[in-house]
């Protein structure tokens, strides 16, 4: 591994678990592109495993277009899923764990079997038979940067773009499921609506992220595998949370999913 790769890393994994936020990396450490993000993240999943359990799925953001605005950038992003960051509807997780906690609100994907890179590409009709089951989910992210709006996206993605774990409701099996497209999603923070989209609202179908998603991985000579969750990304707008807020998600057909922070 580039010893500039290693180093960024370390500064990210540090940051992480120590639960401080991350400042800019230093010009000589700071990825130069999208590609150079993507290698440091790799190298931040090896240093985090111990601490987070191992890899389990995946995250896509900047599906839909109140993502893309918020966040200055007009293409998905990728990042990991890991075990000791997934829980069950209802969990109760301290505000404190988090350097400033935030949900959004999105349609989750279990895959049933691998979408093996020698496939690729993969388009959303030729994934969608991979699927074992959707999930209404909460996607839990983390503002853990000193000013993340000049920090650019290959940066972003080396910290796994916001990711901090996700709270997954009952699944739905993929031929009992709705027409993902009419799927209204609302976001519920303490009884009041917070925000709402549908799965029209994610790169036009959840599919077309989820192939994203295999077609990214596939560059690289990776896969996706059965059992693995995929976050294909949010309805709505980023919600910044506070300590005490109470968050429910709603997803038309496919039940909902409730937290406490």
């Amino acid at each position: 591994m580039d010893d500039s790769i290693l180093a960024a890393a370390q500064m990210i994994a540090l940051a992480r678990r120590n639960r401080s936020p991350l400042k800019a990396l230093p010009p000589d450490l700071a990825p130069g592109d999208e590609a150079a993000g993507y290698r440091i993240q790799r190298a931040v999943h090896d240093l985090l495993l111990p601490y987070t359990g191992p890899l389990v799925g995946y995250k896509i953001g900047c599906t839909s277009a109140v993502m893309q605005r918020y966040l200055n950038i007009p293409h998905p992003c990728g990042g990991g899923v890991f075990a000791r960051g997934v829980h069950e509807s209802g969990v109760a997780l301290r505000a404190a764990d988090f350097v400033h906690v935030g949900v959004e609100c999105e349609i989750a994907v279990r895959l049933g079997r691998d979408l093996a890179a020698s496939a690729a590409p993969f388009t959303a009709d030729t994934v969608s038979d991979a699927i074992e089951a959707y999930l209404p989910a909460i996607e839990i992210v983390d503002e853990r940067y000193v000013g993340w709006e000049t920090m650019g996206a290959p940066t972003l993605i080396a910290d796994d773009f916001f990711a901090a774990g996700c709270v997954l409701g009952e699944p739905v099996a993929r031929q009992a499921a709705p027409d993902l497209l009419a799927v209204v999603g609302r976001a519920v923070i303490n009884g009041t609506e917070a925000g709402r989209g549908t799965g029209a609202d994610v790169l036009g179908h959840p599919h077309h992220a989820l192939a994203w998603l295999a077609n990214h991985l596939a560059e690289e000579g990776r896969r996706l595998h059965a059992g693995q969750i995929v976050l294909t990304g949010s309805l709505v707008k980023t919600i910044w949370l506070t300590a005490g807020d109470r968050v429910s998600m709603e997803l038309d057909g496919l039940g909902r999913v409730e937290a406490s922070f």
